[in-house]
């Protein structure tokens, strides 16, 4: 049976899982990629620059995996950090890779993002980042009102995630697209146009201040090097090779992107609560 062995810091994602039907986030994860944003880190950076997290800041993340971003934003010393992660492993890792980097007064709750257990206006900044992406519309409508719910007025809310292009984009073109996706990287995908996230979001109760799109180009090599630097491309290509079946696997993903690249990219959005 092909497993991926514990590569990387003990990485609860899927560990008694063949590589032949882990979903693909967690088979990256686990081979040691750590950017898993539709966008990558200049997204991740976009999204940074727009809302400017500082002192003043009670900082909410919702599903923060592996920790990086969750990093980015204790580097702009904030008020607090809570992250909200459903996964109890998930919890685990998170929380030895903030105390790693020395963020000791910073919490991971284990919790539904559509349940999150902290009181009404408790955040001023929500960060959410390639979660919303696998949720069906009814369940992305209950975190976007309960974003809105933690929000205190003058919040923001900043959003990373996978969309589809151009807004008129026909109906079964987007059919077959998400299925394509789901067949390849063993997740369910139920993503929108830029405009469709916009709405979304209104309907909760936000204002859209800000958008940007970036090109999907999640395994493709130049994207690789500036997501994870030289060093970091070089472990995870090695990684690959020496796991069975992890090449052909991430191919057939990679095959799925390219062929659907016109149409896919990320989008990232940032919203108010007035």
């Amino acid at each position: 049976m092909n497993t991926v062995q514990d590569l990387d810091n003990h990485l609860p994602l899927g560990a008694d899982l063949q590589v032949g039907k882990m979903p693909a986030h967690w088979l990256m994860a686990r081979l040691g990629k750590r950017i898993l944003r539709p966008g990558g880190r200049e997204t991740t950076a976009w999204l940074l620059e727009r809302v400017q997290p500082g002192a003043d800041d009670d900082v909410v993340e919702l599903a923060p995996g592996l920790g990086i971003t969750a990093c980015e934003l204790l580097a702009r010393r904030p008020a607090s950090y809570t992250g909200i992660e459903r996964d109890p492993g998930a919890v685990r890792f998170t929380e030895r890779q903030l105390l790693r980097a020395g963020a000791a007064d910073a919490r991971i709750l284990r919790a539904d993002a559509e349940r999150i257990p902290l009181p009404d206006g408790s955040a001023s900044l929500v960060f959410g980042e390639a979660m919303l992406s696998m949720q069906p519309e009814a369940k992305k409508a209950a975190i976007f009102a309960e974003v809105c719910r933690l929000l205190r007025p003058g919040g923001r809310y900043a959003v990373h995630e996978l969309a589809v292009i151009p807004e008129d984009l026909d109906p079964k073109r987007l059919e077959d697209i998400q299925h394509d996706l789901g067949r390849a990287i063993h997740v369910g995908v139920r993503i929108g146009t830029p405009a469709q996230w916009k709405k979304l979001l209104e309907q909760a109760g936000l204002r859209l201040e800000a958008v940007t799109t970036t090109p999907m180009r999640l395994l493709e090599w130049d994207r690789l090097v500036d997501d994870e630097g030289i060093w970091g491309t070089l472990r995870f290509a090695c990684n690959v090779l020496r796991t069975p079946g992890a090449l052909a696997r991430l191919w057939e993903v990679r095959r799925t992107f390219r062929r659907h690249a016109g149409h896919l990219c990320a989008v990232a959005l940032v919203a108010g609560k007035p």
